[in-house]
């Protein structure tokens, strides 16, 4: 039995290299297998040429949806439960900006999540392209290169540059309007039937081989920058927890459905929630997250580890304060 396949290619302003990566994913052999493949662009909120970029390319399996208000959840929102067709089968989600090595990276999420009936998402490994350049790289791009190399977790979490769902269970979801960090909170949503259940890890997967290139910071500011608004994002994805906790079980769902058409609603949410004593806007336990990996019982703690926890530890002192001062200024992540 063939497989119905739509991918969605999230584009918020991605005029700049578009259409070589849309070239580049119409060459990808699903589109040439016994699937039936299609792509959309889903272009939200974009105030470049993006849209008049996607539509100039020619492909019978190609569509271009312009998207007027802008925003991840949103646009998540949308392709699952009003864009895509009813029929297909398998959802999968791509970022504008990675790169697909191989021509059957496609072919092989979609194929690979029909075979695990268990799964709810199978996701991509992300690789920095910074790790796979040629150029010489100064030794601050070095050590980037080398730090957290691929998402150690990859395989139990929800990749948001590329993932697969099969369609009828993402129809089960719903996310707030304005999420920063959007997959981690579709994970937490999955692996715990909407904070129902404990988590089942065994709901997420990752497929061996099956990798995607994405642009990695070069510098200290920009990691830092990046590295606040995940930290805010996660602060946020927490505090949204806490509230639908206060609810009862069998209502959490609805109340997502709810999020998902109010603007309004996470700000309330948050408003309510935070700050909250004694630590503000952002959990202590991303401050001292590597400290208490240092200390747990049974880690190495050699001289080398020693000195790069308390190293990570400043680092994650300076994003601390950084994500504490912005979501005191109400300038968290551009929604918040």
């Amino acid at each position: 039995m063939s497989l119905r396949v739509e991918i969605g290619v999230f584009s918020h302003n991605e005029a700049d290299g578009l259409a070589s990566t849309l070239r580049s994913m119409l060459a990808q052999d699903i589109f040439s297998s016994d699937a039936q493949a299609h792509l959309i662009v889903l272009a939200n909120g974009c105030t470049d040429s993006t849209v008049e970029i996607a539509r100039s390319i020619d492909h019978p399996a190609l569509r271009v949806v312009d998207l007027p208000q802008g925003g991840k959840s949103r646009t998540w929102n949308s392709f699952v439960h009003e864009i895509s067709a009813r029929e297909t089968d398998i959802l999968i989600f791509a970022d504008a900006d990675i790169v697909l090595p191989d021509r059957a990276t496609l072919q092989r999420l979609a194929k690979g999540l029909a075979a695990q009936s268990s799964l709810f998402a199978l996701s991509s490994q992300p690789v920095k392209d910074i790790s796979l350049t040629s150029e010489k790289l100064t030794l601050t791009e070095r050590l980037i290169a080398a730090s957290a190399g691929g998402m150690d977790d990859w395989q139990t979490s929800i990749c948001g540059q590329l993932y697969a769902m099969p369609a009828a269970r993402s129809r089960q979801f719903s996310m707030p309007i304005g999420l920063p960090v959007e997959d981690g909170f579709l994970r937490a949503m999955v692996l715990t039937d909407h904070l129902t259940t404990t988590e089942v890890l065994s709901r997420l997967g990752g497929l061996s081989g099956v990798r995607h290139v994405y642009g990695s910071e070069r510098s200290v500011p920009a990691l830092i920058r990046h590295q606040v608004r995940i930290v805010i994002g996660s602060a946020i994805n927490a505090a949204i927890f806490t509230a639908l906790r206060r609810l009862p079980p069998e209502e959490r769902a609805e109340e997502l459905q709810t999020a998902a058409r109010d603007n309004g609603w996470l700000t309330a949410v948050l408003k309510a929630e935070l700050p909250r004593a004694p630590f503000g806007y952002v959990p202590v336990h991303f401050l001292t997250k590597r400290l208490v990996r240092l200390f747990a019982q049974g880690q190495s703690r050699s001289p080398r580890r020693i000195l790069l926890a308390l190293l990570g530890f400043v680092f994650d002192f300076i994003v601390y304060v950084f994500a504490q001062i912005k979501m005191l200024r109400g300038t968290g992540a551009g929604y918040w």
